[in-house]
């Protein structure tokens, strides 16, 4: 596994998080406050971008009622949300708007404290990733439910 800063490589060999070869990637929105918490959650979203495991979209976008980004949020897509203290930001954006993510983490629950002014541990991101990638590769999150396929959006989430 890659832990080093700024590396931005896959860790393992791409899981993904789909059971279904032609379903789009689950979607997956992140904490990017100023805390290291935050940006640990912003980086493990980044990290399951950039191994194909999810693709990350914009949660500040989500909160401003952006219409684009709206539209992707509401698109039936499986969500991962990755919340970096106890005042889960994320889960509250998103059922702000109706939508319940069908995984949320909570980063305090891996060990990971929220410090204003300091960065985040890189190993322990690597550890946060690597315990996230293994619960999507053993519990791979369902297609969603009354959504078909053709309805789903597939052209990328990004804000």
């Amino acid at each position: 596994m890659n832990t080093e800063p700024g590396d931005l490589r896959p860790p393992n060999p791409p899981a993904r998080a789909s059971t279904h070869a032609n379903a789009p990637l689950p979607l997956v929105y992140s904490c990017s406050g100023c805390s290291s918490a935050a940006q640990l959650a912003n980086h493990v979203a980044l990290r399951l971008d950039r191994c194909g495991a999810a693709e990350m979209s914009c949660i500040a976008g989500v909160g401003g009622d952006v219409p684009h980004l709206m539209k992707t949020a509401r698109s039936g897509r499986p969500i991962i949300a990755l919340d970096g203290c106890p005042l889960v930001c994320v889960k509250s954006t998103l059922a702000r708007h109706g939508i319940d993510p069908a995984r949320h983490y909570q980063l305090q629950q891996y060990g990971v404290k929220k410090r204003a002014h300091e960065d985040f541990d890189p190993a322990q991101a690597a550890l946060v990733l690597e315990r996230v990638l293994d619960d999507l590769h053993y519990e791979p999150l369902a297609k969603p439910l009354n959504t078909p396929v053709h309805q789903q959006r597939t052209e990328p989430a990004h804000g």
